[in-house]
Order: C-alpha cells, then sequence, then structure tokens
C-alpha cells in the first residue's frame, strides 16, 4: 500500500531521518523505537506536514512526496495524532463530522464506528473536551474512520489511556486488520501492545530502520532488546 524509500530529513543541523526504507502492506504495521528516534518525525513526512529532504513516498503507486497534508486526506490517509487532537469545543458529533471532509456532501458518519466504539454514540452531544482520555483517544480514531481511509496512521494511541480502554483499542485495531481493506501503521512504544498486534514490524533507531521483519517473529528475532538500543 505505501512504499517509504531512501527518505532523509533534517532539524536543523540535525539527520533526523536516514535513508529510512520500509513498506507498508495491508495489515497491521507496527513501527517501535525509543522516544526521540524520529518516529513521529516520520509521521508528519508521510503526511505532508513535514518537507522531505530527498527519497520518496508512494501510495499505491502514486509519488506524495510533495502533496499537502490535505491531498494526502483526500488519497485516503487517515492520521491519528500522538495527543489525539480532537476539537475540544466541538461535540463529538461534530468532530466526527469533520472525518467525512473528503468524502462529499451528503456522506455519513459510518454505523461501523458506532459499532467499534458504542460510548460515542451515547455521547454525540457532548463536548469533546468533556471526555475523558481514553474517549477522546476513541473518538480521534473515530474521526479518522469516518472518512474510510485506505491507510491509517496511529502514533502511540495507547499513551496515557486506562487499560479498559486501551483493550478496546486493540480489539479495533485486530478487527480492521482481519477486515483486510486499509493498511495501517501502529506507532508504539510498548512492546506487548505492539506484539499482539504485528502482522509486520518495523524498528528505528537514530533515524535508522535497523530491524523488520514479520510480527511472528519478533520473539524469535529479539526485538524487545533493540528497543533498548
Amino acid at each position: 500500500m505505501l512504499s517509504i524509500k531512501n527518505l532523509n530529513q533534517y532539524y536543523g543541523g540535525s539527520h533526523t531521518l536516514r535513508d529510512l526504507s520500509f513498506d507498508i502492506p495491508m495489515g497491521c504495521t507496527t513501527l517501535l523505537g525509543r522516544n526521540g528516534v524520529g518516529k513521529t518525525t516520520l509521521l508528519k513526512c508521510l503526511m505532508g506536514l513535514v518537507p522531505v529532504r530527498s527519497g520518496s513516498v508512494m501510495l499505491a503507486g502514486t509519488n506524495i512526496t510533495a502533496l499537502t497534508p490535505h491531498a494526502h486526506a483526500r488519497l485516503g490517509i487517515g492520521y491519528v495524532p500522538q495527543g489525539r487532537e480532537i476539537f475540544p469545543r466541538l461535540t463529538v458529533e461534530e468532530n466526527l463530522l469533520m472525518g467525512l471532509a473528503t468524502r462529499g456532501r451528503g456522506a455519513a458518519i459510518p454505523a461501523q464506528i458506532f459499532d467499534m466504539f458504542p460510548v460515542l454514540k451515547d455521547m454525540l452531544g457532548r463536548r469533546g473536551g468533556d471526555l475523558s482520555g481514553g474517549q477522546q483517544q476513541q473518538l480521534a480514531i473515530g474521526r479518522a474512520l469516518a472518512m474510510k481511509p485506505r491507510l491509517l496512521i496511529l502514533d502511540e494511541p495507547t499513551e496515557g489511556i486506562q487499560p479498559s480502554i486501551i483493550k478496546d483499542i486493540e480489539r479495533v485495531i485486530r478487527l480492521l486488520a482481519r477486515q483486510g481493506e486499509m493498511a495501517i501503521l501502529l506507532v508504539e512504544q510498548y512492546y506487548d501492545f505492539a506484539r499482539s498486534l504485528a502482522d509486520h514490524y518495523v524498528v528505528m533507531s537514530r533515524g535508522e530502520v535497523i530491524k523488520s521483519g514479520a510480527g511472528a517473529d519478533m520473539e524469535k528475532d529479539n526485538v524487545k532488546a533493540c528497543l533498548a538500543l
């Protein structure tokens, strides 16, 4: 679905992404690494929020490297950023409707979102800022799913979330991956959560890919030890 080739990016004199290359096929690809290795910078490059110095990003054969963020969204890339970034003064329903912006007039919020996150249906009239952190994360994921993405990017969706809602998010990601209708890139620090969902894995360190493979091989490949580098 998405192919990243020889990606380089700099902040000032700091080389933050170094000839980064990997593919994101259908299913769930987990991207692991310690804080500061360039994971969020990579996601911002994939969304067009940060310019790429060199290299390419291809979505289903289309070069999207230099496109704007709204062009990425129109092409079917849904993004749930770290920290959720919902609209706190808008209601839950209005936040979800924002996810329909790329689908044109007359589009409705997919019923599947309420099947996945029933709490959102019960809180349609409440302001997003009044929700708990876990509920806001569910809303952020629901907003991204409303556009029916081809690629869903999740940046540390478990951060600061209570265990019961982490289980709900895990269930939804697993369901989406099994449906086979989208590719998922899950950026995660917590090894056990990532391993439980990974069809494929990629490990980053100092702006580079240091290991990748099948999710089923994460234990054999000693991926956990790589996260200490």
